[in-house]
Protein backbone atom coordinates (compact mmCIF):
# COMPACT_ATOMS: atom_id res chain seq x y z
CA UNK A 1 0.00 0.00 0.00
CA UNK A 2 1.15 3.23 -1.05
CA UNK A 3 1.80 5.19 2.34
CA UNK A 4 -0.64 8.15 2.84
CA UNK A 5 0.08 11.75 3.53
CA UNK A 6 -2.84 12.65 5.60
CA UNK A 7 -1.83 9.73 7.41
CA UNK A 8 1.62 9.51 8.23
CA UNK A 9 0.90 11.35 11.69
CA UNK A 10 -1.35 8.51 13.00
CA UNK A 11 0.17 5.73 13.65
CA UNK A 12 -0.18 5.79 17.19
CA UNK A 13 -2.29 3.72 19.98
CA UNK A 14 -5.86 4.04 20.22
CA UNK A 15 -4.91 5.59 23.85
CA UNK A 16 -2.57 8.36 22.73
CA UNK A 17 -5.75 9.32 20.08
CA UNK A 18 -8.04 9.19 22.42
CA UNK A 19 -6.54 11.13 24.95
CA UNK A 20 -6.32 14.17 21.81
CA UNK A 21 -8.83 13.75 19.65
CA UNK A 22 -11.03 11.09 20.86
CA UNK A 23 -12.73 13.05 23.69
CA UNK A 24 -14.15 15.02 20.96
CA UNK A 25 -14.42 12.38 18.47
CA UNK A 26 -16.51 10.08 20.82
CA UNK A 27 -19.54 12.75 21.54
CA UNK A 28 -19.55 14.09 17.72
CA UNK A 29 -19.91 10.63 16.74
CA UNK A 30 -23.27 10.41 18.24
CA UNK A 31 -24.28 13.76 16.34
CA UNK A 32 -23.04 12.79 13.50
CA UNK A 33 -25.16 9.71 13.10
CA UNK A 34 -28.08 10.80 14.01
CA UNK A 35 -28.08 14.12 11.54
CA UNK A 36 -26.90 11.62 8.35
CA UNK A 37 -29.79 9.57 9.60
CA UNK A 38 -28.12 5.82 10.80
CA UNK A 39 -30.77 4.25 11.86
CA UNK A 40 -31.48 0.03 12.51
CA UNK A 41 -31.40 -2.27 9.00
CA UNK A 42 -29.08 -0.28 6.80
CA UNK A 43 -25.41 -1.05 6.56
CA UNK A 44 -22.49 1.17 6.92
CA UNK A 45 -19.22 2.08 5.79
CA UNK A 46 -17.05 4.39 8.43
CA UNK A 47 -14.31 6.08 5.74
CA UNK A 48 -11.14 7.16 8.11
CA UNK A 49 -12.66 4.89 11.39
CA UNK A 50 -9.04 5.64 13.24
CA UNK A 51 -9.89 3.59 16.73
CA UNK A 52 -13.06 3.08 16.44
CA UNK A 53 -15.13 6.12 17.81
CA UNK A 54 -17.94 6.55 15.05
CA UNK A 55 -17.35 2.63 14.58
CA UNK A 56 -19.18 2.31 17.98
CA UNK A 57 -21.66 4.16 17.34
CA UNK A 58 -23.08 2.66 14.40
CA UNK A 59 -22.36 -1.28 16.02
CA UNK A 60 -24.86 0.19 18.60
CA UNK A 61 -27.60 1.21 15.81
CA UNK A 62 -26.66 -1.59 13.20
CA UNK A 63 -24.94 -4.53 14.72
CA UNK A 64 -21.25 -5.61 14.04
CA UNK A 65 -22.62 -7.26 11.15
CA UNK A 66 -24.05 -4.20 9.41
CA UNK A 67 -20.67 -2.01 9.86
CA UNK A 68 -17.60 -2.44 7.89
CA UNK A 69 -15.02 0.20 8.95
CA UNK A 70 -11.17 1.29 7.24
CA UNK A 71 -8.19 3.05 7.82
CA UNK A 72 -4.85 3.72 6.15
CA UNK A 73 -3.30 3.22 9.73
CA UNK A 74 -2.63 -0.27 10.69
CA UNK A 75 -2.32 0.45 14.51
CA UNK A 76 -5.78 2.34 14.29
CA UNK A 77 -6.91 -0.65 12.02
CA UNK A 78 -5.86 -3.45 15.20
CA UNK A 79 -7.31 -1.10 17.79
CA UNK A 80 -10.68 -0.48 16.02
CA UNK A 81 -10.74 -4.57 15.72
CA UNK A 82 -10.10 -4.92 19.49
CA UNK A 83 -12.65 -2.41 20.16
CA UNK A 84 -15.15 -3.76 18.22
CA UNK A 85 -15.67 -7.39 17.69
CA UNK A 86 -17.07 -9.33 15.00
CA UNK A 87 -16.90 -5.26 12.80
CA UNK A 88 -15.27 -6.03 9.64
CA UNK A 89 -12.49 -3.43 9.52
CA UNK A 90 -9.96 -3.51 6.94
CA UNK A 91 -6.91 -1.29 5.96
CA UNK A 92 -7.58 0.92 3.11
CA UNK A 93 -7.20 4.46 1.78
CA UNK A 94 -10.67 6.87 1.10
CA UNK A 95 -9.21 6.95 -2.64
CA UNK A 96 -9.22 3.04 -2.81
CA UNK A 97 -11.91 2.15 -0.56
CA UNK A 98 -11.99 -1.66 0.16
CA UNK A 99 -15.34 -2.28 -0.44
CA UNK A 100 -17.45 -3.60 -3.43
CA UNK A 101 -19.19 -1.61 -5.41
CA UNK A 102 -23.32 -0.13 -4.45
CA UNK A 103 -22.77 -2.59 -1.59
CA UNK A 104 -23.83 0.32 1.48
CA UNK A 105 -26.87 2.18 2.04
CA UNK A 106 -24.56 5.15 4.14
CA UNK A 107 -21.07 6.10 3.75
CA UNK A 108 -19.55 8.50 6.76
CA UNK A 109 -16.33 10.50 6.94
CA UNK A 110 -15.67 11.77 10.36
CA UNK A 111 -12.81 14.14 10.60
CA UNK A 112 -10.99 12.37 7.85
CA UNK A 113 -11.21 14.18 4.31
CA UNK A 114 -8.85 17.08 5.27
CA UNK A 115 -6.45 14.32 5.86
CA UNK A 116 -6.89 12.61 2.27
CA UNK A 117 -4.39 13.34 -0.11
CA UNK A 118 -7.11 13.61 -3.11
CA UNK A 119 -10.34 14.05 -1.66
CA UNK A 120 -12.53 14.09 -4.98
CA UNK A 121 -11.06 10.65 -5.89
CA UNK A 122 -12.46 9.94 -2.14
CA UNK A 123 -15.89 11.40 -3.20
CA UNK A 124 -16.06 9.57 -6.55
CA UNK A 125 -14.89 6.33 -4.32
CA UNK A 126 -17.79 6.91 -1.51
CA UNK A 127 -20.48 7.49 -4.68
CA UNK A 128 -19.21 4.11 -6.17
CA UNK A 129 -19.51 2.07 -2.99
CA UNK A 130 -23.26 3.33 -1.80
CA UNK A 131 -26.48 2.01 -3.44
CA UNK A 132 -28.80 3.93 -5.69
CA UNK A 133 -30.51 6.26 -3.25
CA UNK A 134 -27.95 5.45 -0.12
CA UNK A 135 -26.50 8.32 2.07
CA UNK A 136 -23.17 9.96 2.06
CA UNK A 137 -22.09 12.59 5.07
CA UNK A 138 -18.65 13.57 6.06
CA UNK A 139 -17.65 16.17 8.75
CA UNK A 140 -14.60 18.15 9.70
CA UNK A 141 -13.34 20.40 12.17
CA UNK A 142 -13.71 24.47 11.67
CA UNK A 143 -10.14 25.25 12.21
CA UNK A 144 -10.66 28.92 11.65
CA UNK A 145 -13.07 29.93 14.34
CA UNK A 146 -14.99 26.58 16.18
CA UNK A 147 -12.48 24.03 17.10
CA UNK A 148 -10.76 25.97 20.53
CA UNK A 149 -8.36 23.06 21.15
CA UNK A 150 -6.51 23.66 17.75
CA UNK A 151 -7.19 27.65 17.09
CA UNK A 152 -5.87 28.38 20.81
CA UNK A 153 -2.85 26.23 19.58
CA UNK A 154 -2.21 27.55 16.56
CA UNK A 155 -2.51 31.00 17.55
CA UNK A 156 0.10 30.10 19.89
CA UNK A 157 2.37 28.30 17.70
CA UNK A 158 2.13 31.21 14.65
CA UNK A 159 2.84 34.11 17.72
CA UNK A 160 6.50 32.73 17.98
CA UNK A 161 6.28 31.19 14.26
CA UNK A 162 4.68 32.77 11.92
CA UNK A 163 5.03 29.73 9.53
CA UNK A 164 3.90 27.38 11.59
CA UNK A 165 1.24 25.15 9.35
CA UNK A 166 -2.01 26.58 10.68
CA UNK A 167 -4.50 23.98 10.02
CA UNK A 168 -7.21 26.44 9.41
CA UNK A 169 -5.40 26.40 5.30
CA UNK A 170 -7.36 23.48 5.27
CA UNK A 171 -9.90 21.81 3.11
CA UNK A 172 -13.39 21.54 4.41
CA UNK A 173 -13.73 23.23 7.45
CA UNK A 174 -14.93 26.47 6.02
CA UNK A 175 -19.16 26.47 4.78
CA UNK A 176 -20.07 25.07 1.73
CA UNK A 177 -16.34 22.85 0.64
CA UNK A 178 -18.03 19.43 1.54
CA UNK A 179 -21.45 20.11 0.12
CA UNK A 180 -19.32 21.60 -3.03
CA UNK A 181 -17.55 18.51 -3.22
CA UNK A 182 -20.21 16.22 -2.69
CA UNK A 183 -22.31 17.82 -5.67
CA UNK A 184 -18.63 17.38 -8.11
CA UNK A 185 -19.04 13.97 -7.40
CA UNK A 186 -22.41 13.62 -8.69
CA UNK A 187 -24.68 13.52 -5.26
CA UNK A 188 -28.09 14.81 -4.89
CA UNK A 189 -29.84 16.72 -2.14
CA UNK A 190 -26.70 17.76 -0.57
CA UNK A 191 -27.46 19.76 2.97
CA UNK A 192 -24.62 21.72 5.49
CA UNK A 193 -25.03 21.74 9.22
CA UNK A 194 -22.53 22.69 12.21
CA UNK A 195 -22.50 20.04 14.79
CA UNK A 196 -21.16 21.10 18.51
CA UNK A 197 -18.99 19.38 21.21
CA UNK A 198 -17.59 19.69 24.40
CA UNK A 199 -14.41 18.54 26.19
CA UNK A 200 -13.37 18.45 29.68
CA UNK A 201 -9.76 19.01 31.36
CA UNK A 202 -8.62 18.60 34.88
CA UNK A 203 -5.47 20.55 34.27
CA UNK A 204 -3.12 22.26 31.68
CA UNK A 205 -1.14 19.44 31.54
CA UNK A 206 -4.31 16.85 30.50
CA UNK A 207 -4.14 18.88 27.75
CA UNK A 208 -0.81 19.20 26.84
CA UNK A 209 -0.10 15.63 27.02
CA UNK A 210 -2.21 15.47 24.19
CA UNK A 211 0.16 17.33 21.70
CA UNK A 212 3.29 15.26 22.50
CA UNK A 213 1.74 11.94 21.49
CA UNK A 214 2.68 13.64 18.12
CA UNK A 215 -0.75 13.07 16.54
CA UNK A 216 -1.99 15.41 13.53
CA UNK A 217 -0.56 18.61 12.34
CA UNK A 218 -0.08 19.95 15.68
CA UNK A 219 1.06 16.96 17.75
CA UNK A 220 3.66 16.51 14.83
CA UNK A 221 4.61 20.15 15.33
CA UNK A 222 4.83 20.44 18.88
CA UNK A 223 6.88 17.07 19.13
CA UNK A 224 9.34 18.66 16.59
CA UNK A 225 10.10 21.85 17.99
CA UNK A 226 13.33 21.80 19.59
CA UNK A 227 13.12 21.93 23.78
CA UNK A 228 13.36 25.37 24.10
CA UNK A 229 10.51 26.11 21.64
CA UNK A 230 8.40 23.42 22.45
CA UNK A 231 8.88 24.91 26.15
CA UNK A 232 7.91 28.68 24.80
CA UNK A 233 4.92 26.69 22.59
CA UNK A 234 3.74 25.54 26.02
CA UNK A 235 3.85 28.91 27.91
CA UNK A 236 2.45 30.34 25.00
CA UNK A 237 -0.61 28.13 24.97
CA UNK A 238 -1.06 28.43 28.28
CA UNK A 239 -1.54 32.12 28.52
CA UNK A 240 -3.81 31.29 25.48
CA UNK A 241 -5.95 29.56 27.28
CA UNK A 242 -6.29 32.30 30.09
CA UNK A 243 -3.16 30.61 32.34
CA UNK A 244 -5.87 28.11 33.77
CA UNK A 245 -5.34 26.56 37.16
CA UNK A 246 -7.82 24.00 37.34
CA UNK A 247 -10.50 21.94 35.21
CA UNK A 248 -11.80 23.48 31.85
CA UNK A 249 -13.39 22.95 28.97
CA UNK A 250 -13.00 23.57 25.25
CA UNK A 251 -15.58 24.04 22.93
CA UNK A 252 -15.68 22.20 19.45
CA UNK A 253 -17.17 23.19 16.16
CA UNK A 254 -17.67 20.51 13.19
CA UNK A 255 -18.80 21.68 9.88
CA UNK A 256 -21.06 18.68 8.51
CA UNK A 257 -22.37 17.77 4.86
CA UNK A 258 -24.73 14.71 3.37
CA UNK A 259 -26.02 13.91 0.45
CA UNK A 260 -27.56 11.30 -1.48
CA UNK A 261 -26.32 8.87 -4.35
CA UNK A 262 -29.01 9.11 -7.46
CA UNK A 263 -31.44 6.62 -7.63
CA UNK A 264 -30.88 3.50 -10.24
CA UNK A 265 -32.66 5.14 -12.96
CA UNK A 266 -30.44 8.14 -13.12
CA UNK A 267 -27.23 6.94 -11.96
CA UNK A 268 -24.37 7.95 -14.36
CA UNK A 269 -20.95 8.00 -13.74
CA UNK A 270 -19.80 12.00 -11.85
Amino acid sequence: MDPVEGAATFQRSGAEYDAFMGRYSRSLATLFADWAGVVAGQSALDVGCGPGALTGVLVQRLGPGGVLACDPSEPFVQECRARHPGVDVRRGRAEQLPCEDSSRDVVLAQLVLHFVSDPETAAAEMRRVLRPGGTVAACSWDFAQGMAMLRHFWDAATSLDPAAPDEAALRFGKEGELAELFEGAGFQQTSETTLEVTSSYVSFDDLWSGFLAGIGPAGQYAVTRPRDQQDALRRALFEQLGSPDGPFELRAVARAARGSAPPASAATSP
